[in-house]
């Protein structure tokens, strides 16, 4: 009975279970840390986890009720009002490590470049679904979609925030390919980024983040310093060892010398007290996370589902990519949250409310008897 009445809500409950299990995941390391020095300093991090955790919870099951259509008739004022916010954090906001990113509400803190990244995948998705429609993936469009980008992407870059820029320019070359852009505007478009990296680098980085890069490369020269992060959280890892220390036992974390534990580093957290079980775990259910993705996508009954879910699938994949490689020394360290686990209201919101449209996407999919590979096509 109660299969049947689960069946009837036309839900994906497989996408769903693996959310909760990675949900939990990141629920257990924020509770693991309530005894240490965070607990302490006044704010009980795991309370607040959670009650952004309801809030998305809500938004999830929301907008897969909402048909999500409608986003595409709110696209241009979506967009517009995201803009609009970078705009305001810039003279209003708060600076946290040497970032303006942050509205302060006291209780919270709202971060608009996490809300940007939703309304982008809304305004490419809009605009690639009605234009490549009618005239095809072509360079003009693509020019096009750049100027959607160009406008978030220097707000951001002013705070300066460094990696939800890199997260949005992500989105956008995703998209790009999702639409059907050939592997020669690809080529194109890797030469012009080239070239941007470098005029990037000796006229628009700050100095803190040029020694991000080179701790990539050379970590240890400045291992008390810039480079100090990576190295703790290198050592939180191997020190996990096969089965871990226990949850609240690791000495790296508990101890605080792994450095923003919560948020940039939880996956190092999470290995020192789970081990490599516990990582390879992890690894598999975001693994059976874009394998669900897969299977939404192929199953979308337009390019507007298909484009929506894609970017929302690129934006994910790119922040766990980052964040895991610079939690294993493999990628510069940007900033960026680990989806379902990393501390932080904004984003934990914000990945949930996009579930809540892939959900909306696989509600109205095409039938698996009559599906074919030209619906995608535009």
């Amino acid at each position: 009975m109660l299969i049947n009445k689960l069946r009837q809500w036309n839900f994906d409950w497989s996408l769903f279970l693996i959310v909760a299990f990675l949900l939990a995941f990141g629920m257990l390391a924020i509770y693991s840390f309530s005894s240490s020095s965070l607990a302490t300093s006044g704010e009980n991090i795991f309370l607040k986890q959670f009650y952004f955790l309801i809030i998305g919870l809500v938004l999830l099951f929301f907008f897969s009720w909402m048909d999500y259509h409608l986003f595409s008739s709110y696209s241009g004022g979506l967009y517009l009002l995201g803009n609009l916010l970078l705009l305001a954090v810039l003279f209003l906001g708060k600076e946290i490590r040497g970032t303006v990113g942050w509205f302060n509400f006291g209780w919270f803190n709202f971060q608009p470049a996490e809300a940007m990244k939703f309304f982008l995948i809304i305004s490419l998705a809009n605009f690639f679904s009605q234009k490549g429609r009618a005239e095809g993936i072509n360079l003009r469009l693509i020019l096009i979609s750049f100027i959607y980008l160009c406008l978030p992407l220097f707000l951001v870059l002013a705070q300066p925030d460094f990696g939800s820029a890199m997260a949005l320019v992500a989105i956008w070359l995703g998209m790009i390919f999702l639409a059907g852009a050939t592997w020669k505007n690809l080529a194109g478009l890797f030469l012009i980024g080239l070239l941007a990296a470098l005029l990037s680098w000796n006229f628009l980085l700050k100095d803190y983040q040029k020694k991000r890069v080179e701790n990539f490369f050379y970590p240890e020269r400045d291992a008390l310093g810039s480079g100090y992060n990576v190295i703790q959280s290198v050592v939180a890892i191997g020190s996990g060892g096969i089965s871990g220390k226990g949850i609240g036992n690791g000495t790296q974390s508990q101890l605080n010398f792994l450095p923003e534990k919560h948020t940039d580093f939880i996956f190092a957290a999470v290995a020192e007290s789970g081990g490599l079980l516990s990582s390879f775990l992890l690894l598999f259910l975001f693994w059976l996370l874009f394998w669900r993705f897969k299977k939404v996508l192929t199953r979308a009954p337009d390019p507007l589902g298909f484009l929506l879910v894609g970017g929302i699938e690129v934006m994910l994949f790119f922040q766990i990519l980052i964040n895991i490689g610079m939690n294993l020394g493999l990628m510069p360290v940007a900033g960026l949250s680990l989806p379902f686990l990393s501390y932080g209201g904004s984003f934990l919101v914000l990945v949930l409310a996009c579930l809540g449209i892939v959900q909306s996407v696989w509600k109205r999919r095409v039938a698996e008897s009559v599906l074919k590979r030209n619906v995608f096509e535009f």
